[in-house]
């Protein structure tokens, strides 16, 4: 059976990521070996950038959040795709991977990997952070659980309560896309 060819370079944590994502697609990576990226593999992640483009592909959690911000920093204009968190648990070993989840969502985020941009690229400013607030994605006692939902929905990534606005920005997300993506977020809970 022929394996789906992703052309853009991946950008991933380490070898178990990159032979998860082998296993399921021909594709090529760049392997940042921790948080600490260093600069020869931030020149490679730039050139990788200019001659086949990137897709940064890092773990849900707070070191693969940390190498996706200083990714983004310094070399801007990557694509972004983000796994979901519970499609990334391994529960016997207790720990959170991509190495983890399956070929069928591991291809979901490929597929759905955006662009970001940086605030000078930024159009108009649409949505507000009172409207976060009056949709209880910053406060209250479901907020952390509506911004997780909300990250799957939008394929954005999960953010804390100050960073939602930031990464709304940061992927253009319109105000049109965000009240429908809201809208869904609110029906699921109800039916909890």
């Amino acid at each position: 059976m022929e394996r789906y060819k992703i052309t853009e370079m991946i950008v991933v944590e380490g070898k178990n990521d990159t032979n998860a994502l082998k296993r399921s697609f021909a594709c090529d990576t760049i392997e940042t070996n921790g948080s600490a990226i260093s600069d020869s593999t931030l020149n490679k992640i730039r050139l990788a950038l200019d001659r086949r483009g990137v897709i940064v592909f890092t773990d849900p959690d707070y070191p693969g959040e940390k190498i996706r911000k200083k990714i983004d920093q310094r070399v801007p204009g990557c694509k972004h795709a983000f796994l979901r968190r519970e499609a990334a648990i391994d529960h016997r070993k207790k720990k959170i991977g991509i190495e983890h989840a399956n070929s069928e969502e591991l291809f979901a985020s490929l597929l759905a990997a955006q662009s970001s941009f940086s605030e000078e690229e930024e159009g108009k400013e649409e949505i507000m952070k009172e409207d976060l607030l009056k949709a209880g994605f910053i406060a209250g006692d479901l907020a952390r659980n509506r911004r997780a939902r909300l990250g799957d929905e939008l394929n954005i990534g999960y953010t804390n309560g100050k960073q939602l606005y930031k990464r709304l920005k940061q992927f253009r997300v319109t105000k049109e896309e965000f009240q429908r993506a809201a809208a869904k977020v609110e029906k699921e809970l109800r039916q909890i």
